[in-house]
């Protein structure tokens, strides 16, 4: 399958995010790197490029997700699914205080575990916008 995105497609994505990754809604305008389109299922488990399988992603989250669609907590051995930003609530599983953004669910756990959410410069950056008003 290729994995050609077209331009409308790549508009609607990015439209429907406000232009701010749909994992960890940091908005585009202030980073300086490009983001990407996002298979949240990958095309090697059998995700499309349609609407529905593609969000709008941040470089940092993109590389750390990757074609992963779940992960295992520390201590357990139940595998738990990454947040799907198409079937999903952010707020449903994620909560930000200051900077810092903690998870109300295993879902929420799992993501910022994988995606490495709290990374010292990343919640620096996050607790400057949230100060100017710009995050979440």
């Amino acid at each position: 399958m290729s994995s050609h995105i077209s331009k409308l497609i790549r508009k609607l994505v990015i439209e429907r995010a406000g232009n701010r990754c749909e994992y960890c809604r940091i908005p585009q305008a202030i980073t300086n790197y490009d983001f990407h389109i996002e298979h949240i299922i990958g095309i090697q488990h059998g995700g499309e490029n349609s609407l529905e399988n593609l969000a709008w992603c941040c470089a940092f989250c993109n590389w750390k997700k990757g074609p992963n669609i779940a992960t295992i907590l520390d201590g357990e051995k139940q595998i738990i699914p990454l947040f799907n930003p198409r079937s999903q609530k952010w707020f449903d599983h994620f909560e930000t205080r200051g900077g810092h953004i903690t998870a109300k669910t295993d879902i929420g756990k799992a993501t910022i575990k994988l995606l490495e959410f709290n990374l010292p410069e990343r919640i620096e950056i996050r607790d400057v916008l949230t100060q100017a008003g710009y995050y979440p």
